[in-house]
């Protein structure tokens, strides 16, 4: 029995699938070795075929590419803002930041204030 790797990067486990894949490892091979390796939930098996796909059709990058989306609205000035705000009122609640805020979602005003 192999140790397991825990908490993978993402760049790690398609760096493998990379090699395997060019060693002409089948995909079903390719997820069981990393599955035995990095734990069942490294990622499933319809995932590996996807990136050997990729792969095969001249994928190269391991590493994430950058995507458009949604910009974030926290910034350095606004978590000033909230800390702010918490250090009026030490008996706030989530939900009060939440009406002072409303541009920011319940889950990241969490997280903020979890990580001050």
């Amino acid at each position: 029995m192999f140790k397991i790797i825990a908490n993978p990067a993402d760049c790690e486990v398609c760096s493998v699938i990379r090699f395997l894949n060019t060693k002409n490892v089948k995909p079903a091979e390719i997820h069981r070795q990393l599955v035995e390796i990095y734990g069942e939930n490294v990622m499933t098996d319809g995932m590996v075929r996807k990136w050997v796909r990729q792969y095969n059709d001249g994928h190269t990058n391991v590493h994430d590419e950058v995507r458009s989306g949604r910009p974030s609205i926290v910034n350095d000035a606004l978590v000033a803002k909230l800390n702010e705000k918490i250090r009026e009122n030490r008996r706030f609640t989530i939900r009060m930041l939440c009406d002072e805020f409303p541009q920011i979602s319940k889950t990241v005003l969490q997280e903020i204030v979890t990580n001050c």
